[in-house]
Parts: C-alpha cells; sequence; structure tokens
C-alpha cells in the first residue's frame, strides 16, 4: 500500500468513440458504462457525442474540446487496464479508457475513507491509542508510526493517511467513527449517495480483499468531492510534514505519491495538487492525480499499467499534459 512497485501488466478492453463537433448528436454521454452494464449512473455528468465518419479509436473523448475536427488521440504508451482524464470543476470526462471497468483500488479507496470521516472530528482533537486501535492492521501494511499510548492530533493521523498511506492511521480514526466495519458500512452509503457504483467496500483503508472494487470514473468522483473540501484539499496537496512520536521528538515524513513530492525518479508535476497513491500486490498501482494550471483543475486516475518502474507516473503525467494541451 503507497508504495510505487510494478504491477502485472494486462491488456483491457476498450472502447471507440470517434468525436467531431456539434453535428450529428447522440443521446448517448461519453463516460458512460458499456451497454452489458445495463445502467445509468445517477449523479455524473452528462456530455454528448457526434459521430464522425472515420475509423474508430481505440479510446473516448468528449467533444466539447475539438467541436470542429476529430480529438487528437491521448498519447502513446498509455497502458494501464483504466484510465480517465476529468475537469475537475464541470465533471466533463475529456478522455478515458474503460472508466467503469470494476478493479481492486489500493489506497485510493482511502480518498473516499476521508470523504466519509474526515468532516466529522476537528483537526485539533487529540487522541491516546490504544491497543484496540490498532487491531488487525493488516501484513505488510503501509505505515506512518502509530504507536500504542502516544497521543496524537487528528491533524497528525490525517497527515499519517494522506502521506505515507498509514493504514494505522486509518484504524485509530476508524475506531474512533465507531469502528472498521461500521466505517465499512458508512463509506458504502456515501460512494452510493454520491453516485458511485462501481465501488464495493470491504476495508476502509483499501488493503486487499474479496470483492473490494472501484473504477477510475468513482474513483476520479471522490477525489473531485474532496478537493471541494479545504482540509482535505490541504492534506492532500501535503508533500511534507512534521509527524510526532520519534526518538527524538517529531520526525519528517515524505508523502508516497512521488508526482508530489518529487522523489525516487519522479519529477514534481508542475501545478500538482495531489491526490492519492496506492499499492497493493492484487491492484498493482493505483494513483489519481490533480494539478491545475492556467486556472483550470484536472483529475487523471490510473489503474495498472505496466510493469515500467513509475509507470503510474509517466502515465499520469502524460495524461495531464494531453488534456492541458487538448483543453
Amino acid at each position: 500500500m503507497g508504495t510505487d512497485t510494478a504491477s502485472t501488466r494486462t491488456t483491457g478492453t476498450v472502447t471507440a468513440i470517434a468525436v467531431a463537433g456539434a453535428l450529428l448528436a447522440l443521446p448517448a454521454p461519453a463516460h458512460a458504462a458499456p451497454a452489458t452494464q445495463g445502467r445509468a449512473l445517477p449523479d455524473r455528468p452528462v456530455t454528448h457525442t457526434a459521430a464522425w465518419l472515420e475509423p474508430a479509436r481505440p479510446w473516448s473523448v468528449s467533444p466539447a474540446f475539438a467541436p470542429r475536427r476529430p480529438a487528437a488521440a491521448p498519447p502513446a504508451g498509455i497502458d494501464a487496464k483504466a484510465w480517465t482524464v476529468t475537469d475537475a470543476t464541470t465533471g466533463q470526462v475529456l478522455g478515458s479508457k474503460e472508466p467503469h471497468r470494476q478493479l481492486p483500488p489500493a489506497s485510493t479507496l482511502k480518498t473516499l475513507f476521508a470523504l466519509t470521516v474526515l468532516p466529522k472530528f476537528p483537526a485539533d482533537m487529540v487522541r491516546t491509542v490504544t491497543a484496540a486501535d490498532l487491531k488487525g492492521v493488516g501484513e505488510g501494511s503501509s505505515l506512518v508510526g502509530i504507536k500504542k499510548g502516544q497521543r496524537y492530533k487528528v491533524a497528525d493521523l490525517w497527515r499519517g493517511v494522506f502521506l505515507r498511506s498509514g493504514n494505522d492511521a486509518v484504524h485509530v480514526l476508524a475506531n474512533m467513527n465507531g469502528g472498521w466495519q461500521a466505517t465499512a458500512k458508512e463509506m458504502q452509503l456515501k460512494a452510493r449517495t454520491l453516485g458511485a457504483e462501481d465501488t464495493t467496500v470491504k476495508t476502509p483503508d483499501g488493503y486487499d480483499a474479496a470483492g473490494q472494487v472501484s473504477s477510475a470514473s468513482d474513483l476520479t468522483l471522490f477525489a473531485r468531492k474532496g478537493l471541494q473540501n479545504a482540509d482535505f484539499a490541504r492534506y492532500c496537496a501535503t508533500a511534507r510534514a512534521a509527524f510526532p512520536g520519534g526518538a527524538k521528538g517529531a520526525r519528517d515524513i515524505v508523502n508516497t505519491n512521488r508526482m508530489l513530492s518529487g522523489t525516487n525518479g519522479v519529477p514534481r508535476y508542475p501545478g500538482i495538487i495531489g491526490v492519492k497513491n496506492g499499492y497493493t500486490s492484487k491492484a498493482g498501482n493505483t494513483l489519481i492525480a490533480a494539478a491545475k494550471k492556467n486556472g483550470r483543475t484536472l483529475v487523471v486516475t490510473v489503474l495498472a499499467p505496466g510493469n515500467e518502474k513509475n509507470a503510474v507516473y509517466k502515465e499520469a503525467a502524460s495524461l495531464l499534459d494531453w488534456g492541458f494541451k487538448a483543453g
């Protein structure tokens, strides 16, 4: 969780939609799920596509940024099983590949955890951690280093969640919220309330569990909603912070999102403002990246790219570059 180990490459089915101007409008949303899913998502923005008399392309785009010519193809070398490029303000999907494909989300699911729990406890509230708070932390989990008997402000716990993808911090906050299972059920209800129909929650921290899935579309929605909350936005944009409890007092922690922290051979992306990365052996690498440029904010979600080192960050950066140029 929260690291960037290479994932197993699998090629997914790609939905092709060719786009041009405002001619021959069709009544289907550009980001719609495949017909086999047989449902409409109630809370998602609707855009319309237009037919273009050229061979279909292996990607889906919105017509809004190319009203009189075919839309430019997304960059080459995007191997992720699923991805989306979305305007954070309007919700317009600029481009996507299998946006509703249900895949393990890893720690990107912590965005939904934050949407559910973050508003409940003031940042300066103090929690003395008990053994019960840390019970059940999954083997091999990413940890920020929460210690039993140590006192932490809620703000410290959230920095542990967002910067270090700390499952120990998630467990403490979930226990404050009524328990692990109660929090998972509340997250599931929150997802449905938002119109996120691709998400099934089993663990609040995103640790692998049978049946736990989300999609690029849903994860993008969680990020967009989260960025509207000032605390969420501040935590997810923090690259480095002091964390209590080290042998000599507070210690520095660095965000595991390399695109934000500019570490391990990944340059910090210009205008980056978050949001969350993740990794499990089942999910592979996952990432929600948001960046702001010239007054416009885009959110890119990339799920399960190829095996190349830092592939999830490289693909997200390429898609952000493409989105800003296309828009």
